[in-house]
């Protein structure tokens, strides 16, 4: 940053050995770390969406400088480099890529080149223009090959919106009314008038870059609907400034002055304009993000600001700490910004002061609570933003799914009508007003409301589940298993959907169709631990002992405090009464002085050690001589209860 800012506040020259000067090191380096302490920065180094803006910048910046190589061989600029030209091209058209903003630098490089190489006046200039003075090569447009060159960045930038335009197609994104209310206001006038709020909006985020915020859509800020809004003041002020800049720009007699606030207003203004309204609608109405390459310019026309105070002032150590105490504040205001980023909880509370009417705002609170299973307060959090924003379905949508867990069935299936009312093809409010529905035993509704909801959306592996869930209760097996494999082809491993079949397939007496699925869903899901002891289940009733056992094993190692696995388990072992009279005895000794449900660690011992003995072993062994054996094992000497039935020690051990 510090080479871009000395070639825009120092010019453009080289020594004789062809190595650039920095005619401006105090200007640029201030200019610089103004550019790295900029809190509005912080969204595009914080978040993962931020990469393309940094990206773009990244590019944006290399084709500048690229260009600026271009007249490294000749100071006066009568010569110049094609190559470095086209690179400079190539370096916009990737930077383009990252981010629409990104050819914009072609624009720019064509105003540096008429400002710092061809010395032009562009007052002068635009006059002799209309007065058709046919002396407009000694402005300087033909005499250095600006007109090439110009032509060049103009092919070039023509060229990457027809191979943009080819690969993404003529529409622009679809955007809905709450993402930026002041491009579907029906009045030209409210529409222009809202604009140029936003515009001063980002002037002054750059100008006092306090009031940070994730999102601004969603009603965080009211339209401007009639001149008598205080809000106005804020158009004027912008366009004061604007206006006053500008003619100083054009007009000032000094060269140095014109140059630095052309260039400073040109870095400010023109890569802003894709987010500007002005060529097609844009999916927000402020974003730091977009505000990150106009940052140069801001930084260029304050720079140049204080340099001229410096000049003036009598006093220059208090302008020197001013200015200090603002990189300081940057600095802060920084990291308190950083630490916000750090979790998703800083972040949306953050942004409740900063726009306490984004509905967007309070529904992300609301859900990051949900997350963390406080419903009580999420629940407060999405009545809000539905509130501030009746139409928010997916806040419907959040809030219905909470209130059916609640067991509100009523006024979540309220919601829920009412989200698909309002968004027809909204496919998960479909999906989940027919598991109200279902659980209000409305199967008929329930089951339409599920096609409907693959009807908007083809692949949905969690409705086709649903689905099948509510075909099982009306004992249609054949077409719970079509739905539960639909679901599974969609989505491998949906685990419930695997296991629901299993299950089913093995209440009904298909044991040989249902060992198929569980050694096919395990093969997909190998460390599912739900699908082992299903399929253990059936391996049992198939006597197929040994692999139920290892089956068995996995799953309680996988998940060793499901007291259900370790109860089937048992099944396995009543088949060597004299093993299961043994550990069913030891089991119920253990559960009983440590009052415990699970396995402890030494019953853990003992179990591990009666499982790995031969099956020849387990029905000839006494069972005191395994007592004595055991103890070595454990650590601990145990007398067998005695005699006992299978039944009554399976008891024992669940």
């Amino acid at each position: 940053m510090v080479d871009v800012f000395s070639i825009l506040l120092g010019g453009l020259q080289f020594t004789n050995k062809g190595r650039r000067l920095n005619l401006a090191p105090k200007t640029s380096l201030l200019a610089a770390l103004l550019f790295a302490v900029h809190p509005v920065h912080t969204e595009c180094v914080a978040g993962i969406v931020g990469r393309a803006d940094l990206l773009c910048a990244l590019f944006f910046l290399l084709s500048f400088l690229g260009y600026c190589k271009a007249f490294r061989e000749n100071k006066e600029g009568h010569n110049f480099s094609v190559f470095w030209v086209l690179v400079s091209v190539l370096l916009g058209a990737i930077a383009m890529l990252c981010k629409e903003q990104g050819i914009t630098i072609l624009g720019l490089n064509a105003v540096f080149d008429a400002l710092v190489i061809n010395k032009l006046n562009i007052l002068e200039f635009i006059q002799k223009l209309l007065r058709k003075d046919k002396l407009l090569e000694n402005a300087g447009l033909l005499r250095k090959g600006l007109l090439f060159r110009i032509t060049l960045l103009m092919s070039g930038g023509a060229t990457i919106l027809y191979i943009r335009w080819r690969i993404m197609g003529t529409g622009p994104p679809a955007f809905t009314e709450v993402d930026n209310p002041a491009s579907f206001a029906d009045s030209l006038f409210v529409r222009a008038i809202n604009y140029n709020y936003y515009y001063s909006l980002n002037a002054w985020l750059l100008l006092c870059p306090w009031w940070l915020c994730f999102d601004w859509s969603m009603g965080c800020i009211p339209l401007i609907k009639s001149v008598s809004d205080w809000r106005i003041i804020a158009l004027a002020a912008l366009w004061f400034c604007l206006i006053g800049l500008i003619c100083q720009a054009l007009c000032s007699e000094d060269s140095y002055k014109r140059r630095i606030l052309t260039l400073g207003l040109g870095f400010l203004i023109i890569p802003f304009l894709p987010a500007s309204n002005l060529f097609f609608r844009v999916g927000f109405v402020v974003a730091e993000r977009v505000i990150y390459l106009p940052s140069i310019g801001y930084c260029i026309l304050f720079t140049y600001g204080f340099s001229l105070l410096s000049k003036q002032a009598k006093k220059k150590k208090i302008l020197a700490v001013a200015v200090l105490g603002i990189l300081l504040m940057n600095i802060m205001r920084c990291a308190l910004r950083s630490s916000q980023w750090r979790s998703e909880e800083q972040l949306f509370r953050s942004a409740l002061s900063v726009c306490p009417l984004n509905a967007k705002v309070h529904y992300n609170v609301g859900k990051n609570l949900a997350d963390k299973g406080n419903q009580s307060a999420a629940i407060k959090y999405y009545r809000e933003a539905v509130r501030l924003n009746p139409k928010y379905v997916h806040a419907m949508n959040n809030l219905g799914n909470i209130l059916k867990e609640r067991n509100e069935l009523q006024e979540a299936e309220e919601l829920l009508s009412l989200a698909v009312q309002i968004q027809p093809d909204f496919a998960a409010a479909w999906m989940n007003l027919g598991i109200v529905q279902n659980s209000l035993r409305r199967f008929e509704e329930a089951e339409q409301s599920y096609w409907t909801a693959i009807k908007h959306r083809k692949k949905y592996p969690d409705c086709y589940y649903n689905l099948g869930r509510l075909y099982a209760d009306l004992n249609r097996h054949i077409d719970a298993l079509n739905a539960w494999r639909n679901a599974t082809v969609l989505k491998p491993e949906h685990s419930l959907a695997w296991n629901n079949m299993i299950i089913l397939l093995d209440n009904t007496g298909n044991l040989a169709q249902a060992e198929a699925v569980g050694r096919e869903a395990l093969e997909l899901i190998p460390n599912d631990h739900s699908l082992m002891f299903s399929l253990a289940n059936v391996l049992g009733k198939s006597q197929k002992y040994k692999e139920s056992e290892a089956l068995f094993l996995k799953a309680i190692k996988a998940n060793p405090n499901a007291a259900s696995y370790h109860g089937n388990l048992g099944k396995r072992l009543s088949n060597s009464p004299q093993l299961y009279c043994l550990f069913a005895s030891w089991s119920w000794w253990f559960k009983r002085k440590s009052n415990l449900l699970s396995f402890l660690p030494a019953e853990q011992m003992l179990f591990d050690f009666l499982v790995k003995l031969p099956a020849s072993e387990e029905q000839g062994t006494n069972p005191e001589k395994l007592s004595h054996d055991v103890t070595d094992q454990v650590g601990c000497r145990i007398q067998p209860r005695g005699s006992c039935t299978s039944v009554g020690l399976f008891m024992l051990c669940l």
